[in-house]
């Protein structure tokens, strides 16, 4: 009877923390355990994500629907990872106007958390202490050495390149096969080249001038060529107010043959319209950077270019392949949301998703992240370099490339001589020098 009863009170005893823990609706049960109260554990509720606004500025319209893809994947992998939702102010004005626009919210207090930078002007903003030092960031531990060094300033590395270019002059391969003719080495040889084609009534050279940073390039390549053959001081004598734009003048040389024999209505044709023009076939070559070949082979996938130097005299070392790294990404200094901009900056060096982007935009690869088959006009390029026929990108002082890029609208206009442009560029390299001393 007793170990019936002893049995039967043990059962009620096992039950009971069971039956409370089943029927309680306390919002915080508990249980009697031993004689001490213990809450009954309950899930976390999710922590409600962090939310995140990044202003970014990027000068490349063209390429805007790559990037808006590429931020949509990083939204989602820093939500993932952790718990951050961002969201994008994505500004992206015309190249023209993307540096005055820079200009004018940087001096206003009003810096995008990120914004693009040509590498030539970093100097400019890194003086100015708008640029943050990103080089203990994992991204900069991928870089190639070479394309380091063109962002290094002073021991900081202060951008992340995106396109590092080997570029010259664009040329229609079909035209040139179906026409017999090969890329000149000399100017001699240019005129050949263009007579053929204009007896064959082939358009030789596009001209698209409606956004003066187009033209400029025809400048940026040939004084790259003079200067680097023949006058391998003239920036440092410039800088001294030792020499003069009359002692390059032979940049006119090409300029002139090439205005002379360009397609017609060049101030009603921009950038995109000249990119669909000569993805058409209506001229055989244009002074236009490979970075167009996103645009250009939308319009026609099936085009073959090449990448070949500009002659820019009849001494065939000055024609010559320009290597640059031209669109590099900053992060201000003053971000109040600089964590989250510099895991944006990271992730344009994704060792899962970079190549990808990079392959997409036709840019050459920067970092050891990158595994993608280089297109065939970057081996082309490729091999003017390894013959020693290129030359670094010129540092030219700030303002002084948008100078000349209006001046040779003006030039073409024939609303300014030859004498009046040299004139001017003296004058504005001089003015760029006093406002930095």
């Amino acid at each position: 009877m007793k170990k019936a009863l002893y049995i039967g009170l043990a059962s009620l005893m096992m039950m009971l923390p069971l039956s409370a823990c089943g029927t309680s609706n306390n919002a915080n049960p508990a249980v009697n355990n031993g004689g001490k109260v213990v809450e009954e554990a309950t899930a976390e509720p999710t922590a409600e994500a962090q939310k995140v606004e990044l202003k970014i500025q990027i000068g490349s319209p063209r390429f805007k629907e790559q990037f808006e893809k590429y931020f949509e994947q990083f939204k989602a992998k820093e939500l993932a990872e952790k718990n951050i939702e961002v969201t994008f102010d994505l500004e992206m004005p015309n190249p023209d106007q993307a540096k005055q626009v820079l200009q004018a919210r940087l001096t206003s207090n009003d810096a995008p958390d990120i914004f693009d930078v040509h590498a030539n002007d970093l100097p400019t903003y890194f003086k100015a202490g708008y640029l943050e030092d990103l080089s203990g960031q994992p991204a900069i531990a991928t870089l190639y050495e070479s394309v380091k060094s063109t962002v290094t300033l002073e021991g900081q590395v202060v951008a992340l390149p995106l396109e590092s270019s080997s570029w010259g002059y664009l040329y229609n391969k079909k035209i040139f096969n179906d026409q017999g003719i090969t890329p000149p080495q000399t100017l001699d040889e240019m005129k050949v080249v263009v007579e053929k084609l204009q007896a064959n009534k082939v358009k030789p050279f596009m001209l698209a001038f409606q956004e003066s940073w187009v033209p400029q390039l025809m400048t940026a390549l040939s004084l790259g060529g003079i200067i680097s053959s023949e006058h391998p001081d003239w920036i440092e004598k410039m800088n001294k107010g030792e020499a003069s734009y009359a002692d390059v003048k032979d940049i006119f040389n090409i300029i002139d043959l090439i205005n002379a024999n360009g397609t017609a209505k060049p101030f009603e044709v921009g950038n995109e319209a000249g990119s669909t023009e000569f993805a058409n076939g209506k001229a055989a070559m244009w002074v236009q950077g490979p970075w167009n070949a996103e645009t250009i082979l939308k319009v026609n996938p099936e085009l073959e270019f090449g990448v070949a130097p500009l002659p820019v005299s009849n001494n065939s070392e000055g024609t010559m392949i320009n290597l640059s790294v031209s669109t590099t990404l900053a992060v201000s200094k003053s971000s109040k949301n600089k964590e989250v901009a510099l895991d944006l900056l990271n992730y344009f060096y994704d060792d899962k998703d970079s190549s990808a982007l990079f392959e997409e935009l036709k840019f050459n690869p920067v970092s050891t992240v990158h595994k993608y088959e280089v297109f065939p006009w970057v081996n082309e390029a490729s091999k003017y370099v390894e013959q020693g026929k290129a030359y670094q990108d010129l540092k030219l002082p700030n303002g002084v490339t948008d100078e000349q890029a209006k001046l040779l609208q003006s030039y073409y206009a024939k609303e300014v001589t030859k004498e009046q442009f040299i004139s001017s560029m003296d004058k504005a390299w001089e003015t760029a020098i006093k406002s930095v001393q």
